[in-house]
């Protein structure tokens, strides 16, 4: 019996030995298990700490190429002069080099403003864990507003404006707009030509219903930097053959709908002479408007984000099918002889989209004659550099004529008072009764070729792209 005991004791030692073994092995395995776990984890967390970082680390990129384009608004090449993609290091202000980012910067097509930037980011500690973002940025053209001007206007109860206007100085509104009305004056003095007895008014004030929209005193805008160089157009057309001079009274261009031009030298103007408000609106003088005889010099192609120049004064109208600036100007530039466009017809885009623009620059005036359809649809951005965008005033009543409606698809840029209308009371007594202006917005950030830009670039989107 104390045998058999000690046998049954020598096996329970070896099974517990056994058990123990068993339950190493299995916490062991366990716990490598666990360790690896942990491990895996550990590099889950890295890695998606490493992701989140990349994004920080491509938006960095970003930034830091808006810095340069706020220094060097045209260089493209990230100041390198070499082609991209562009490699920078990317410093953590606490623990120093943790990453890098790449740059593939496109610049703005021909008649676009809008730079395209790609910056791909990742962690140097996982490089192949990559965020790529693309960003758009574009200088707004001046086309931005429906309506600019240097001067104090007036906008009668059957006017509207659709889209941004502004003045640098008075405004009295008493037509409607669907979008901000700004003046740069706190108050300004409303004389006898406003309807007000040299009264003192607010910057915006007026009977028109949308006063939530009014905002004053804004920022001015500078007028001398609204200056086109009139020399690179002039060799920018004369460089593509679109450039003409040396008529004895102008030319005339009738845009055709299938994307040519005609273009003729008028030889004569009508006899028929009015006396019309003179520039600065103290005095009448003799004038003739209207295109007599003329002789066709040839149709040609519309020179597609370029120029036509002509230097001498130019009356216009037809159907555009086309992306093009035409200028009217005399050199050597002296105010005696600065160069006028008339708006002679229904100047049209074929499709009012945005494969069509037009600017229009005058030297001195954008008129509206006489003769003009009593219903005027103008397509265009209109720019008087030193002169004003207006339909004149007849001095003799015989000579008035109220037309219906003008309307202006696209902007109104004037250097001195602009007006469709003429008022006695609040009755029209020549021009237009009713008149519209609509913002084009295709145009702010894809002007017309060589139309003035304003300020700096602006954020235009924000994509995250797929990595490869």
């Amino acid at each position: 019996m104390p045998t058999q005991i000690h046998k049954l004791k020598t096996n329970q030692q070896g099974t517990i030995l056994i058990f123990v073994v068993v339950m190493t092995g299995l916490f062991v395995f366990m716990l490598s298990g666990y360790l690896s776990m942990i491990t895996f984890q550990q590099k889950l967390t890295n890695a998606k700490v490493a992701k989140i970082q990349a994004l920080h680390i491509a938006e960095a990129g970003i930034n830091y190429y808006r810095w340069h384009l706020a220094h060097e608004p045209e260089d493209y090449q990230d100041g390198t002069g070499q082609p991209g993609p562009y490699v920078h290091d990317y410093y953590d202000p606490t623990t120093g080099l943790i990453g890098t980012y790449s740059l593939e910067i496109t610049p703005p097509e021909s008649g676009s403003t809008v730079v395209t930037i790609k910056s791909v980011g990742w962690v140097n500690d996982y490089p192949d864990i990559k965020r790529t973002i693309e960003v758009k940025y574009g200088k707004p053209s001046l086309a931005k507003y429906s309506f600019l001007t240097n001067n104090d206007i007036w906008l009668g109860e059957d006017e509207n404006v659709s889209g941004e206007m502004h003045s640098n100085g008075g405004i009295r509104m008493d037509g409607t707009n669907d979008s901000l009305v700004t003046s740069a004056l706190t108050t300004y003095t409303c004389t006898p030509s406003h309807g007000c007895n040299n009264e003192t008014k607010d910057g915006v004030w007026g009977a028109g219903p949308n006063s939530d929209l009014w905002d004053f005193p804004v920022p001015q805008v500078d007028f001398n930097t609204i200056t086109l160089d009139l020399a690179t157009m002039k060799s920018e057309a004369q460089s593509n053959g679109d450039y003409y001079s040396g008529s004895n009274y102008g030319y005339h261009i009738t845009f055709l709908n299938d994307g040519t031009y005609n273009i003729y030298t008028v030889t004569s103007l009508a006899t028929g002479l009015y006396q019309i408000d003179d520039d600065d609106f103290v005095g009448c003088e003799t004038k003739s408007e209207q295109i007599a005889s003329e002789v066709l010099i040839g149709n040609y192609p519309v020179p597609t984000d370029s120029v036509i120049f002509v230097e001498d004064d130019l009356w216009i109208d037809g159907t555009l099918n086309g992306k093009i600036t035409v200028a009217a100007a005399r050199f050597p530039a002296q105010p005696s002889t600065y160069a006028s466009i008339y708006i002679n017809d229904n100047l049209q885009y074929v499709a009012r989209d945005d494969t069509n623009a037009l600017g229009l620059v005058a030297q001195k005036n954008i008129q509206v004659p006489r003769h003009a359809p009593t219903d005027l649809t103008i397509d265009g951005v209109l720019l008087a550099q030193q002169g004003r965008v207006y339909r004149g005033y007849y001095c003799w009543w015989w000579n008035r004529s109220v037309k219906n409606s003008i309307e202006v698809y696209g902007g109104i840029i004037t250097n001195k008072i602009w007006t469709w209308t003429w008022v006695s009371g609040s009755t029209t007594v020549d021009g237009y009764n009713n008149t519209n202006s609509i913002f084009h917005n295709n145009l702010l950030y894809s002007p017309p070729p060589y139309f003035p830009t304003s300020g700096q670039y602006q954020f235009i989107s924000w994509e995250e792209l797929p990595n490869s």
